[in-house]
């Protein structure tokens, strides 16, 4: 245990902990250690801070939303986790017991206004974790008046990802209720709303050391060897400089939609060409990046949710992987067989999915400092969204402020979000300009209303 560069009270108050079986140390699961090797930003960064909030209206107590809390903290290992600096790597801290802390600001009226409300906001979004100590998640119950509130939820990148937010929404929502009911309070049955929070059946260190087990050296060989041949002469798709830490190019957020009509499209075509929305959004993704860049090998990046086990459904921590998708644009191939070869690339690939960290050190690619490992550009498509906050009494709204994937120059990520389809670019403001962007934008849905309405024409004839 390494413990140079601590201070003596942090030394003191680790070795208390590990001494009286308050904390344990676990090694980094292998998505933490692609966090901590391969990423162009430092896991300190605000960039690896998924932020969101409620918007509140109805009788909430600070009382109830730290008995809530408690609970949660006390089911899920994310939530007591911190990192203690290794020699080679970090090592995970797992306490025995959380701390709950909510702070709760009432706010007045100039405050309360929009401007105010995210400067807040953002304080808080971006206010460093102290790794050692933890814990690596923040909440503020910010109150506006009678009945009106923001519930502001920060949680690091290395103990949660974007399902995570998602099983943290069903456990609060669940002890929450708990709480109600202990308090004395008549609660009628609510739609979809466990009536418990037993210990989970999986937990986050237990899915590392299962994870650690599978992925021996030959078994990392023999997937390896898959890669080696499917990216042999890629290449990255953007000319950057190395990613910097200053705030002027921080990952900036550029937000529209795809319209119902043309997503009923877009879903008409995927069944038609025996492909998944995925697959038939990938293909519209690199044809629109090859007429943007003129090149016509493009490799972007894919989250992989790894929850294949049913045991890690409800468990908040960081499981997800990332793997490349690399697609050669061939001229000759109309839209419709476009979507069908990227969709059988695109299956196979998935199929070969392996630890990012562990695919890098085979592939010999490690990135320099501020650079970036195989692929520079993000595409992700997520049609599980997070489940609606159901409280008796209670209105509630969930929004997402930022994913804390800002390891890559440009991204896209769309979200089923009823009929339509929300897409979130993100981009470093070095690379495109938001004026850059909303072109780019513009000519993602051309192209995809191009490929609904003329399926059978090669794929870079059009003129759009």
């Amino acid at each position: 245990m390494a413990t140079d560069g601590i201070a003596n009270d942090a030394k003191a108050r680790l070795k208390q902990w590990l001494s009286s079986g308050q904390a344990r140390l676990q090694p980094l699961t292998f998505p933490q250690r692609e966090l901590w090797e391969n990423s162009p930003i430092a896991p300190g960064a605000p960039g690896n801070h998924i932020c969101s909030f409620f918007e509140i209206n109805g009788p909430v107590t600070l009382e109830l939303c730290e008995t809530a809390v408690s609970k949660v903290v006390q089911r899920q290992e994310a939530m007591r986790t911190s990192f203690l600096p290794g020699k080679d790597r970090p090592l995970q801290i797992i306490r025995s017991t959380g701390e709950t802390v909510i702070r709760h600001l009432k706010l007045s009226r100039d405050e309360s206004r929009p401007e105010a409300l995210q400067e807040i906001m953002t304080q808080d979004f971006r206010k460093p974790f102290d790794f050692l100590r933890g814990p690596l998640y923040r909440m503020s119950l910010l109150e506006r008046g009678e009945h009106d509130f923001l519930f502001a939820f920060t949680i690091h990148h290395a103990v949660a990802d974007g399902w995570t937010l998602g099983a943290f929404v069903e456990d609060l929502c669940t002890a929450y209720i708990l709480a109600l009911q202990a308090s004395g309070k008549t609660v009628g049955s609510v739609s979809g709303i466990r009536d418990a929070l037993p210990p989970l059946q999986m937990t986050h260190t237990e899915w590392g050391a299962a994870e650690r087990a599978r992925w021996t050296p030959a078994e990392i060989e023999r997937f390896a060897g898959y890669w080696r041949e499917r990216l042999q002469g890629s290449r990255q798709l953007w000319d950057a400089a190395p990613t910097g830490q200053g705030e002027a190019d921080s990952l900036q957020q550029w937000v529209t939609t795809i319209p119902e009509k043309l997503a009923d499209r877009i879903r008409l075509l995927a069944r038609k060409s025996g492909a998944t929305l995925f697959s038939t959004l990938l293909t519209a993704f690199q044809l629109t990046l090859h007429r943007w860049t003129g090149i016509d090998d493009i490799t972007v990046g894919a989250p992989v949710a790894n929850r294949n086990r049913s045991t890690v459904r409800e468990t908040m921590g960081y499981f997800a992987g990332v793997i490349p998708l690399r697609g050669i644009i061939d001229p000759d191939q109309t839209f419709l067989e476009r979507v069908r070869s990227v969709h059988e690339k695109t299956m196979d690939d998935f199929a070969h999915a392996m630890p990012f960290a562990e695919l890098v050190k085979a592939l010999d690619c490690s990135p320099e400092p501020g650079g970036h490992a195989i692929f520079d550009t993000r595409f992700a498509f997520q049609n599980h969204p997070i489940p609606e906050v159901v409280l008796p009494g209670i209105s509630t709204k969930l929004r997402t402020s930022s994913t804390g994937t800002a390891r890559f120059d440009i991204g896209c990520e769309l979200t089923e979000d009823g009929k339509e389809f929300e897409v979130v670019w993100l981009h470093r403001p070095s690379v495109l300009s938001e004026l850059m962007i909303c072109e780019l934008d513009g000519l993602f849905q051309k192209m995809l209303g191009a490929m609904c309405d003329h399926p059978d024409t090669p794929c870079t004839s059009l003129s759009l």
